[in-house]
């Protein structure tokens, strides 16, 4: 068995990207199919944590953009992921993956709060956690919390799950032309202002150092092949 790349990461998985062929919701195939892939991972004797955004159910900043109030918005945004969260856990399980799930905002009956060393406690112990809320603060996106929790846990990656399987100067689908990146630094992501995640992330990430791997996560088995060094994927780290 080839031995995985990382001992710890953290993979974050956008709301859209739980919602399959469908144009709004849950779709229980790809919620299957990512719980299988992260089954896979935990068994090559990684740590793994996710952050799952809400956009498939909820999304604060289109929210606003319609006349809402911002903070409230951010606030559907954030009981949207952790909707998502919760679909996770249960297909999780179904797997046989111990899972957790902590949330940012208090949600005693259904969720534990975030704590930090709970959750590295609960990881050491194989268990897979779903940070969900967010930060649990209003105006930070699900790609900020990714990073923030990723550098909270000691994660030595921060992975990125997307619609197709890296970096390109422009979206693949709309633009046959786009070019793909292998390696991109943090300052090229941000120069170039490449949409894969919000310049507060790459920020973040860049302070602290932490790679940021992205991927296809609708091409089976991908997570796992990235954790073995295998597949097509961008990496973005400090040359």
């Amino acid at each position: 068995m080839t031995s995985p790349t990382h001992k710890r990461v953290l993979l974050k998985v956008s709301g859209e990207a739980l919602m399959g062929m469908r144009d709004y919701g849950l779709d229980t195939k790809t919620l299957k199919a990512i719980a299988q892939d992260v089954r896979e991972v935990v068994a090559l004797g990684v740590e793994v944590c996710l952050v799952i955004g809400g956009g498939n159910i909820f999304r604060g900043v289109s929210g606003a953009a319609s006349g809402m109030d911002r903070v409230q918005a951010d606030g559907m945004g954030m009981l949207a992921t952790v909707m998502n969260a919760l679909a996770m856990q249960n297909a999780l399980e179904q797997e046989g993956v111990p899972t957790r799930v902590q949330s940012a905002i208090p949600l005693a009956s259904l969720c534990e709060p975030f704590i930090r060393r709970r959750a590295i406690r609960h990881m050491e112990k194989g268990r897979v956690v779903i940070f969900a809320a967010g930060t649990g603060n209003p105006y930070f996106t699900t790609d900020t919390a990714a990073a923030l929790r990723a550098a909270e846990m000691d994660c030595d990656a921060l992975l990125k799950g997307t619609q197709v399987d890296g970096i390109y100067s422009a979206d693949p689908r709309k633009n046959p032309q786009a070019e793909r990146y292998e390696t991109l630094t943090y300052l090229d992501v941000l120069a170039r202002d490449l949409s894969v995640m919000d310049a507060a992330a790459i920020s973040l990430a860049r302070e602290n150092k932490l790679p940021i791997i992205v991927f296809n996560i609708h091409e089976p088995g991908a997570f796992t092949a990235v954790m073995k060094g295998e597949g097509r994927f961008t990496t973005v780290i400090e040359h």
